[in-house]
């Protein structure tokens, strides 16, 4: 296997990592640099528990190499709010959002970038905006939270 050291923005810090450049992104943010908050689902990109910013915008990070990311802005839930007051995580505490929580921060990230491009999305956009999977079904009380957010 061949490594290459690559340079990364990850919450705003530079990183320096030492990876196979076919590494998923999600495996250099786990098993590289230690930030667990993102987390594998399918690994195809279909239910979104391991969604990050990548220059604000949400990606899904099981299936974007690392090589991708560099010389791109990567947030993780780690680096949202490091104390946990980021407005969508406010709210996500407000309403009681996470069941299990294993798909919450990839869905509190996709959430934070609908926000930042529709502060006062509707229940239609909410839907067709976010398309992560919660398999404890807390679809209603992730609306709740944005429009409780949105002011609505």
């Amino acid at each position: 296997m061949a490594t290459s050291t690559l340079t990364l923005n990850v919450n705003g810090t530079t990183r320096t990592v030492t990876v196979d450049p076919n590494t998923p992104l999600l495996w250099v943010l786990r098993d590289t640099l230690g930030l667990t908050g993102t987390k594998y689902g399918c690994g195809i990109e279909a239910c979104g528990a391991c969604t990050v910013l990548v220059d604000g915008g949400a990606e899904k990070s099981c299936d974007m190499s690392v090589t991708e990311a560099v010389g791109r802005k990567i947030t993780t839930i780690e680096g949202l709010s490091p104390t946990s007051t980021h407005p969508v995580q406010v709210a996500w505490i407000a309403k009681q959002v996470p069941q299990c929580g294993y798909c919450q921060s990839g869905m509190i990230l996709a959430v934070s970038e609908l926000l930042k491009s529709n502060p006062k999305p509707t229940d239609a956009q909410i839907d067709s905006a976010i398309n992560n999977l919660c398999v404890c079904g807390t679809y209603q009380r992730v609306r709740e939270a944005i429009h409780f957010i949105a002011g609505n």
